[in-house]
């Protein structure tokens, strides 16, 4: 891996909610993966991308997709995006968020008074699904703990889940995000590894796109300036 690493194997990853009414949070293994302690944040995910690539129970099998899309932008970032999986176009750069709906989120970036190169930017899934179906429980169960090793790494102020797939996974709800969104949450890190990261979910741009009026326009506006309150920036 060119990276000297402490390797443990926990079986299980429990990922929690502060909503009281949600159901209980699902239960998905744990990658075997602890970065060497003084190792950077860049140099950890590059280590834990290319341990992904290698061993990924779901992206080391799946056949519909070209690249693998593990994420990107400024590994020390205060806010973490998330998504559900890549695209057409995503599968094709191997780059998140680059179609039409990473245009969008592209400028609802810049509206909150940031640059892309600022955040930081993964899904789910690190493949793309056949026919850009939504992912399913199994494939989330695979390939989601690597989700979960990035955010321990980058270990943002904030987390902004995109759309209903990220939002459960993070929260164990099935609560749909038209009610979930706009309402602060606290994900829960693995016991003793980190401190609780706020969430902030709110809908994906290619919703936000199939359904452009003024009122999910302002709620997402709303949902993006609680974040930027969180965080102490000003409006770009």
């Amino acid at each position: 891996m060119g990276l000297t690493t402490t390797v443990r194997r926990v079986s299980k990853v429990a990922v929690q909610s502060t909503h009281a009414d949600t159901a209980t949070a699902p239960i998905i293994p744990e990658p075997s993966f602890v970065s060497a302690p003084g190792v950077s944040r860049h140099t950890a995910l590059e280590a834990l991308r290319l341990q992904h690539e290698r061993e990924c129970p779901h992206c080391t099998t799946a056949t519909a997709h070209t690249n693998i899309v593990f994420g990107e932008g400024d590994a020390n970032a205060q806010v973490f995006f998330v998504g559900e999986a890549p695209g057409e176009t995503e599968d094709q750069t191997g780059r998140p968020f680059v179609g039409k709906a990473g245009t969008k989120l592209n400028e609802m970036i810049a509206a909150m008074g940031l640059s892309r190169e600022q955040v930081y930017i993964a899904n789910v899934l690190k493949s793309r699904p056949p026919n850009n179906r939504p992912p399913q429980p199994s494939e989330i169960a695979a390939c989601g703990p690597y989700l979960i090793e990035q955010l321990l790494l980058i270990a943002p102020k904030v987390i902004v889940t995109l759309g209903g797939p990220a939002t459960k996974l993070l929260l164990g709800s099935e609560i749909g995000i038209s009610k979930l969104r706009g309402i602060w949450a606290t994900w829960q890190p693995p016991k003793g590894r980190g401190a609780s990261i706020p969430i902030m979910p709110t809908y994906h741009p290619a919703y936000l796109l199939r359904n452009y009026t003024p009122q999910t326009r302002a709620e997402v506006w709303s949902d993006l300036k609680q974040v930027m309150a969180k965080i102490q920036v000003a409006p770009g």
